[in-house]
């Protein structure tokens, strides 16, 4: 009777796995669909640095900024329910 149970543990395992490997490789696609996900970049060229984040309280947007081009900054806010706010402007400490 132990064979049975360690064969069905083995199953159960197994099947949990797929299953997470399922979701995992599911979730990109379904933030992409919500507007949610990462624009592509062409060529793989740009800027990957971090941007500085903000946190505010919870029912707040975040905000995040960055140097973007030369010489200049974007600001851009987070929100779960509306499109994001984005404000680009000159930084000259961003002339890099």
């Amino acid at each position: 009777m132990n064979r049975v149970r360690a064969r069905g543990a083995v199953r159960a395992a197994g099947l949990a796995v797929a299953v997470a490997a399922l979701l995992a490789g599911c979730s990109q696609h379904y933030d992409d669909q919500r507007g949610k996900g990462d624009a592509p970049v062409q060529g793989r060229a740009g800027d990957n640095t971090p941007a500085e984040v903000y946190n505010f309280p919870d029912g707040f947007g975040n905000l995040a900024t960055k140097c973007v081009g030369h010489g200049y900054r974007a600001y851009v806010t987070t929100n779960a329910n509306a499109p994001s706010n984005v404000q680009i402007v000159e930084d000259k400490a961003c002339a890099g």
